[in-house]
């Protein structure tokens, strides 16, 4: 998720499903640069694919889209330095 252009494709996918040509045009990236994306982001489970002719037609898996946004809604930042002072590692 931290390549913009993966950030990209899931806004573009949130829209709903896509073609790979659909995705190429917009984000004007070779092919296997956004096989490269697309395996990645397919790899992790947040996005489901099936190929229909030559193209693959991409989807948010949206389980998996809204276990991971639970996952970041649960993660903070550590900004107190009277803790930070208390930890066991002394930093």
């Amino acid at each position: 998720m931290s390549d913009p252009n993966r950030l990209k494709i899931i806004e573009m996918l949130t829209k709903g499903e896509k073609c790979g040509c659909e995705l190429l045009d917009e984000l004007q990236v070779t092919q296997p640069t956004l096989s490269h994306h697309m395996k990645v982001l397919s790899d992790c489970g947040l996005v489901s694919s099936y190929k229909e002719g030559k193209w693959q037609h991409y989807s948010i898996n949206c389980q998996r889209f809204a276990e991971f946004k639970e996952y970041l809604n649960g993660v903070t930042c550590w900004k107190d330095d009277a803790k930070r002072q208390s930890c066991c590692c002394g930093k």
